[in-house]
């Protein structure tokens, strides 16, 4: 910004001496002008007179009439030039006037000469704007573009941009300076990647164990609801008791947790691979412990993509959000279909709400039938994201006839 401020200024200056010396020029008259050309030429004239030059042939060069003493047409020549206003001189040699130099020195020859002076000055000034600003731009590019620069990029690493280079330029005086500094944003970056990878992995590490600590308090929960219609004895009820209680602490404890450290659980990691069908059965058969479940088929045999501990994390979610809001058996049908197994939860509770299906996915959403239930509404939401990363999808939606079903896709290797 300052060297166009200092460019425009430059330029100022010039136009104004400019328009000040034209004036100057157009203002001189004729003689002020001519005279100390017409001295030096008058001077030469009678140099080369006195060396005995022919007149005819210094009247051609020199543009000028010479005549001398000895001629018969002296008097009337000499009073011919000052009628005219010609510009006489004497022509003397040894002190002794030999004759008269007379020039012609018309308007229009002054009028051309201003012309050629103007042309000249113009021609400077432009000369001396070019090198001027020529010299501003040479010490931009080399000195100042650098600093520029520098600007640009600490204001980029004072928001946290730290992936914009600092460019290096050929020809940079401020090479060595400017690399270190690019060398400094490359290490802030390598610290800050691996301060995000740290936090994400804490966070996974959070994710991770939250919602593995969930299955078995909710299995130890089902267990002592189980032990409190088969047993009578009020100490084994007691400790029941104690042992629910500090189950539901727990619970509400890692949902608390959720909440807290989780609002990027995008970035939980799920890595698919080829896996046998036969792991649906396996996992289903440990659903047992929240409730009766009833199978309607076989699971078809085939290879499927799935990440086997996100997978479980998925059935199990669903499974204990079919217990705990519909309290009924749970149905599991199988089905094979354009390269995909479709896996279908079923129950027989009262459904859902038709305008609050489409949110049953969303982050922390919690549906009216959770009321007065716990629960940190990001269930479904992990079991929606797990199974899209795995190839496959998740659906919800209400079952004809009372009861409400969760679909969940796998896609076939």
């Amino acid at each position: 910004m300052k060297i166009r401020v200092i460019a425009i200024a430059y330029i100022i200056i010039l136009v104004l001496t400019g328009a000040f010396l034209l004036r100057r020029i157009e203002k001189r008259r004729g003689y002020e002008i001519d005279m100390l050309d017409l001295n030096t030429r008058a001077y030469n004239i009678t140099q080369e007179l006195s060396a005995g030059g022919a007149p005819d042939d210094l009247e051609s060069r020199y543009n000028c009439s010479i005549v001398l003493i000895s001629e018969d047409t002296y008097d009337a020549e000499n009073n011919l030039f000052i009628r005219e206003g010609y510009s006489v001189f004497d022509y003397k040699e040894a002190d002794a006037i030999r004759g008269k130099i007379a020039f012609a020195a018309r308007e229009e020859e002054y009028e051309s000469r201003r012309n050629n002076e103007k042309m000249i000055l113009l021609l400077i000034l432009s000369g001396a704007l070019l090198l001027g600003l020529g010299l501003l731009f040479v010490v931009w590019y080399l000195f100042v573009r650098p600093f520029s620069d520098l600007k640009v990029f600490a204001e980029h690493v004072s928001k946290g941009n730290l992936d914009v280079p600092l460019k290096m330029r050929k020809r940079n005086y401020f090479g060595a300076f400017t690399e270190s500094f690019d060398r400094m944003r490359e290490e802030l970056k390598r610290a800050s990647d691996r301060e995000n990878e740290a936090n994400r992995s804490k966070k996974e590490l959070v994710a991770e164990l939250s919602h593995d600590i969930k299955t078995p308090v909710a299995t130890i929960k089902a267990t002592c609801e189980v032990m409190e219609v088969k047993y009578k004895d009020p100490d084994v009820l007691e400790k029941v008791e104690v042992i629910k209680a500090k189950a539901n602490s727990v619970d509400q404890l890692i949902d608390n947790m959720f909440k807290a450290t989780l609002e990027d659980l995008e970035e939980l990691k799920v890595e698919p691979a080829e896996e046998s069908s036969r792991i649906l059965s396996d996992m289903i058969s440990e659903l047992r412990f929240y409730g009766t479940v009833e199978t309607k088929n076989e699971v078809p045999e085939c290879l499927i993509l799935a990440d086997k501990l996100r997978l479980e994390q998925v059935i199990d979610n669903i499974a204990g959000n079919s217990f705990k809001y519909a309290g009924t058996p749970l149905e599991i049908e199988f089905s094979s279909q354009d390269g995909e197994v479709h896996v279908l939860f079923m129950d027989r509770g009262p459904g859902v709400p038709e305008e609050e299906i489409s949110l049953l996915t969303s982050k922390f959403y919690r549906g009216s039938v959770s009321s007065g239930k716990d629960g940190s509404g990001l269930g479904l939401y992990l079991a929606s994201i797990f199974m899209e990363r795995m190839g496959g999808g998740l659906e919800v939606r209400n079952r004809d006839g009372g009861g409400f079903v969760v679909e969940i896709v796998l896609k076939k290797v």
